[in-house]
């Protein structure tokens, strides 16, 4: 059995419209025969299948039709992390999803291949644990790309270096690491010594330990999503928070990585929420070799902050930072205050949303133009059979 504050449940969720939709539910479907709509959490999901978590405990979960035909695209779908409103058949251990409830955040990407679409990996998140390997995985140019998409999530992005115990250089790897995070907070953690694990357990409780900035966080037990490559670490980072206590089941699945390249395999398939042992949520998710941006104009700007600060003092508003006089980010550079390969991050970045903002709206132009076909061929046969 759960309760609803440890499974993330916060204020912004009762929201009037929640109240409205169990109430409706209640008064028109019968106590006896339809028990009510009851609050779960989306602990995993599967080819249309769902685990939830409810105060009721764990039920396997399938979608209204209603909710199903209403949903316009991928996104509008529940994902892991999401809050539902679902009718339990509890001797069946079954339930099915009659209502998403609005997201207080999520975290997304351009789904993977050609398709211009968004692809929502996890809702509700309260903090991003963005987790690289102190190996040869390590890239700060990667770390921008995930706090740009990290800023947009709604959530408060977190640095986790791991595997300090292999590298050698791991306070040098932290410095270039808090270079390219522009004051997200940065862990060094080691799954297999438990280095950082303290800070981590802090973090997911809510408490502010020795993280000076921000906001005082709540203290309540907060929901952190874990992100990265193939090979970093998730799982047994997860593996040493849950402890070997703490698994039903046993513990999620990791392989070594290659020596040849330092990379690992999707030991993860499907993203999960678990509860961790004294507080806190944590969703694992497979490891990523495909990040594209989606919507992430706002996070650039988050993300590549000094660059903004030094474009204000450039002579031209419209400068591009390339080759064009009196540049401010050029003169940075050039004076080595500025780290060239910084900028050019940067650039690729800019250059990659323009790209998926034109395709978008292409796409968007050649929705409206089916749904008009489809819509001229509805009034010609409205008018056909009306002249038989």
């Amino acid at each position: 059995m759960f309760t609803l504050e440890e499974l993330g449940w916060r204020e912004f969720f009762v929201a009037r419209e929640t109240h409205e939709l169990l109430g409706y539910h209640a008064e028109n479907s019968g106590e006896s025969s339809h028990p009510a709509l009851v609050p779960a959490r989306v602990a995993e999901e599967s080819r249309g299948w769902y685990r939830l978590y409810c105060e009721s405990g764990e039920f396997l979960a399938e979608l209204s039709g209603k909710l199903r035909h209403a949903a316009d695209s991928r996104d509008r779908l529940p994902v892991v992390g999401d809050w539902v409103l679902a009718q339990l058949r509890l001797r069946e251990n079954r339930a099915t999803i009659h209502h998403a409830l609005r997201r207080k955040g999520k975290f997304s990407r351009k789904a993977a291949g050609r398709k211009t679409e968004e692809q929502v990996i996890a809702a509700n998140i309260d903090v991003l644990f963005l987790v690289s390997s102190l190996n040869r995985d390590f890239n700060p140019r990667r770390i921008e790309r995930y706090l740009t998409l990290a800023w947009d999530s709604g959530a408060r992005p977190v640095i986790v270096l791991n595997k300090a115990d292999l590298s050698e250089k791991a306070e040098a790897l932290r410095r270039d690491a808090e270079a390219a995070s522009m004051g997200a907070r940065v862990v060094l953690t080691s799954a297999t010594r438990g280095d950082g694990l303290a800070e981590l357990r802090a973090i997911l409780r809510g408490t502010r330990g020795n993280d000076q900035s921000g906001p005082a966080a709540e203290q309540s037990c907060l929901t952190a999503a874990l992100l990265g490559s193939s090979g970093v670490g998730k799982s047994s980072l997860i593996n040493a928070l849950m402890g070997d206590a703490f698994w039903p089941d046993g513990p999620l699945a990791t392989q070594a990585v290659r020596e040849m390249d330092d990379r690992g395999r999707h030991t993860t398939t499907s993203r999960q929420l678990l509860l961790v042992p004294g507080g806190g949520v944590v969703i694992d998710t497979p490891g990523m070799r495909e990040l594209g941006l989606w919507g992430a104009a706002d996070g650039i700007g988050r993300t590549f902050g000094d660059i903004q600060e030094l474009a204000a003092c450039c002579k031209f508003r419209d400068c591009c930072h390339q080759s064009e006089p009196g540049c401010a980010v050029r003169a940075a550079v050039e004076a080595k205050t500025l780290d060239a390969e910084r900028v050019e991050s940067f650039h690729k970045l800019e250059r990659e949303e323009q790209f998926l903002e034109a395709k978008q709206d292409g796409a968007l132009r050649a929705q409206r133009r089916k749904e008009l076909r489809q819509l001229m061929k509805s009034v010609n046969r409205f008018y056909r059979e009306r002249g038989r």
